[in-house]
């Protein structure tokens, strides 16, 4: 098999466009030499990677397995690329990370922050997404290394445990529940609530749980931090729920009072993960044994 890079990126700009006249365009080539590519990448596996439609083209259920391979081997090219460039530039490396909400805002800074002050030479970019998303993006080489609930991830990402994360409702200190120590999200979940922006993965996560329940939460305001969030309950426009570190951190100077969630679903263990740890970017298995150095668990 004697595949380049030419022919991988083009394989995969066909696979995403669903059709090789787009992909070849994307590719900067001309038709008739991205078909030649695809029909050689073909005759080099021995087997079909794309069923030739009216419109487009569908992969095979090898066209899929290389494109998973392919996206792989195209990401690691990029941080060659990428942590080279950066020597030259005098930074050495630019880590990707996925985190759920809590984990991006209340579990990594502390541990993110002296990691960067002992490599002043690598940076850190750190993206939210909800836990699911992050075990597809590390399966698909999209980001090096991501905090996730572990309960959400596929059995075939490594991992090691860095801290529990448990989700709390919190309410006005004059609410009629205020003096219960836990309620289940039945009790509560027709009340008008305080919510983060819709593009958090933490409230997707929430309103899923209200979804199957059958209802549809009813959100007076939607703000991006945990502290304006316990601003409006302590003014009592609505009930939260956050983690149970951002409310303990935030409810030493408001209102409020934190209630337990009995369900489940809102006792959830952090773990850091990732593809494979021996194939990552030296400065990478670095940040990893760092963060298990400020693991809680």
């Amino acid at each position: 098999m004697h595949f380049d890079l030419v022919d991988m990126r083009l394989f995969v700009a066909v696979a995403e466009a669903r059709s090789i006249t787009d992909g070849a365009e994307r590719s900067a080539l001309a038709l008739a030499s991205a078909s030649a590519r695809i029909k050689g990448m073909e005759a080099a596996l021995g087997v079909p990677l794309l069923e030739r439609q009216r419109r487009g083209v569908r992969l095979t259920a090898a066209g899929e397995s290389l494109l998973d391979h392919a996206r792989i081997v195209l990401h690691q090219v990029a941080a060659m690329q990428g942590e080279l460039t950066a020597y030259a530039r005098g930074m050495k490396a630019r880590i990707h990370m996925l985190a759920n909400t809590s984990g991006a805002s209340e579990h990594l800074p502390k541990a993110l922050a002296s990691f960067l002050a002992d490599h002043p030479a690598i940076s850190v970019d750190i993206e939210e997404r909800e836990s699911t998303e992050i075990a597809t993006a590390l399966a698909s080489g999209a980001a090096d290394i991501g905090l996730a609930v572990e309960a959400m991830l596929p059995e075939g990402l490594e991992r090691f445990p860095f801290c529990d994360d448990r989700l709390v409702l919190v309410v006005p200190a004059n609410d009629e529940i205020a003096s219960r120590r836990q309620a289940s999200f039945r009790d509560v979940v027709g009340r008008d609530f305080i919510g983060l922006t819709e593009a958090s993965a933490l409230q997707t996560h929430i309103a899923m749980q209200a979804a199957k329940l059958g209802v549809r939460l009813r959100i007076r305001a939607r703000l991006r931090g945990f502290d304006a969030i316990c601003q409006m309950v302590e003014a009592c426009v609505g009930l939260a729920i956050i983690p149970e570190a951002a409310a303990r951190r935030v409810g030493r100077a408001a209102r409020i009072k934190i209630i337990r969630i009995s369900d489940p679903w809102a006792s959830r263990r952090l773990v850091v993960c990732m593809r494979s740890r021996p194939s990552l970017p030296r400065p990478v298995r670095q940040f990893c044994d760092h963060l298990r150095s400020f693991a809680q668990i």
